[in-house]
């Protein structure tokens, strides 16, 4: 029997997996001839773009409710270990080591946040970066409501004006608001980032909209500052300055998997693989990439994004390559010629952006409607338990992008 060894269940891994069972079932070949696995430390696939939200229901979706179905196993365990040489993987489970053999791997163990020897980060900061900091986050903005009232309790410092810093930021005026359910509060949130502008890679009309909603939600904004230390109570800036802030939530930074170094090859400046079209590792046999972990040209120009816009697709190609190629079948390229974003700006509402210069198509309520139907519907999979339909939302296929305006509500 062989088998095809998927790392990772976020949304490059579990749509590789569900990929690569499609395209056996396509040719009639079960599991005694060709074994699908998954290894993710967690059996949940979360919906880690949603962390910046207040409600996280619902955002962790079981694995066996989509694996079962089309006859991928699931193996709970942390992966510290590839042979490349010997296509083994090593993994921990419940404190007992195992290796996995494989013939063929697609590698999404995707990407996480940066955290530089700021003295105190570690300790003292909060992050959206996982399911896990993020409940932890909403745990401690809870229990502000009981703290003594000051400045400080009632001030949020967002580090790090990226998107999910300003998500983060726009979201957490009314969840501030919320939890301190005091008319003498002066809850205050300060978005900061050392670059000069915020939102600095969203183009110059896009940046405006955020401005504009910032100003709107009564976000502060400081541009062009470094943090020097966090502490309990607040931050301390390279200038000395300091801000009084109970909470201090670091959004500055993603870096592919710390396991990308298993590999020899060259990675670029995120620690992210090469890969070319078909998502196999360039001058690799056996290994494909797909996600935060994986770049290429995506649409043969610029360099696909670490979002789960780019990794979806990139999850079903990989994992659809992964049987074509251990079956000796031509593999299909990926191409992706269109690219939007779509911010969350709270309560303000949305702004959409098509293409690469990112001009402004639609804000506020409308694009807030769209950016709602991404979050909730499009990228969730399939939760029908329905073998049929969860390998037919695999096929590898490129979606039209999002609709906005009015369509949006059809979708």
């Amino acid at each position: 029997m062989h088998r095809i060894l998927i790392l990772g269940a976020g949304f490059a891994g579990l749509w590789s997996a569900i990929g690569a069972a499609r395209a056996l079932d396509e040719r009639r070949i079960g599991t005694d001839r060709v074994e699908v696995a998954v290894v993710n430390a967690t059996p949940f696939h979360s919906i880690r773009v949603r962390n910046y939200e207040s409600d996280l229901g619902g955002t962790c979706v079981p694995l066996a409710d989509i694996l079962d179905p089309v006859g991928v196993r699931l193996v709970v365990a942390e992966i510290v270990g590839l042979n490349i040489a010997d296509r083994e993987v090593a993994c921990v489970a419940a404190g007992r080591p195992s290796r996995l053999p494989y013939d063929r791997m697609v590698f999404a163990l995707g990407s996480r946040l940066v955290r530089p020897p700021i003295p105190g980060l570690r300790e003292h900061a909060f992050d959206v970066d996982t399911y896990d900091a993020a409940m932890r986050l909403g745990a401690h903005l809870s229990g502000l409501a009981h703290d003594p009232r000051s400045s400080g309790r009632d001030t949020v410092l967002v580090i790090g004006a990226g998107l999910t810093g300003i998500e983060v930021a726009t979201e957490m005026v009314g969840r501030l608001s919320a939890t301190l359910a005091d008319p003498q509060a002066r809850p205050r949130v300060i978005l900061a980032d050392r670059a000069e502008r915020i939102g600095s890679d969203m183009g110059e009309d896009a940046c405006a909209v955020i401005a504009e909603a910032l100003t709107a939600l009564q976000v502060e904004t400081r541009p062009g500052i470094s943090v020097a230390a966090i502490d309990p109570t607040g931050a301390t800036l390279a200038t000395g300055e300091r801000i009084d802030a109970r909470t201090v939530v670091w959004c500055a930074g993603m870096q592919a998997s710390p396991l990308t170094a298993s590999f020899p090859v060259a990675r670029d400046r995120f620690g992210r693989l090469p890969v070319n079209p078909s998502l196999k590792i360039d001058g690799l046999n056996a290994e494909f990439a797909a996600g935060d972990v994986a770049w290429f040209a995506i649409d043969g120009t610029h360099s696909c994004v670490m979002s789960c816009q780019h990794s979806r697709p990139m999850g079903r190609f990989a994992g659809h390559n992964a049987v074509c190629d251990l079956l000796g079948d031509p593999m299909l390229p990926l191409t992706i010629d269109w690219y939007t974003t779509i911010l969350d700006l709270g309560a303000w509402g949305a702004v959409y952006t098509e293409g690469w210069d990112r001009e402004v198509v639609a804000q506020r309520a409308i694009a807030k409607r769209t950016k709602e139907t991404i979050n909730r519907q499009r990228i969730y999979p399939p939760l029908s338990r329905q073998r049929q339909e969860i390998l037919a939302a695999a096929a590898p296929v490129v979606q039209a992008p999002p609709a906005y305006g009015e369509a949006a509500t059809a979708r």
